[in-house]
């Protein structure tokens, strides 16, 4: 069960996630409106404080987007 207060919070989180980095939630918006199909690749690159780089990938398959519509179609009704 879904605690109310919880989802209140994080609801708050991410507002304060959006004013301070403006550009990412519209980067998340265009590409999953425009980019995930199967055989899409998606790499993630981190850069640690101590300037390490810790870089990985997915290619996306049949499965990975029926998790990825599923989530699209939770957000939408949120």
């Amino acid at each position: 069960m879904f605690n109310p207060a919880m989802i209140f919070q994080v609801k708050n989180m991410w507002d304060r996630f959006q004013k301070n980095h403006p550009k990412f939630p519209r980067f998340l918006q265009v590409v999953g409106s425009e980019c995930m199909q199967v055989g899409t690749v998606i790499e993630i690159s981190v850069t640690k404080a101590d300037g390490e780089n810790i870089t990985s990938n997915i290619k996306l398959n049949e499965e990975d987007m029926e998790l990825i519509s599923a989530i699209q179609n939770m957000s939408r009704q949120a």
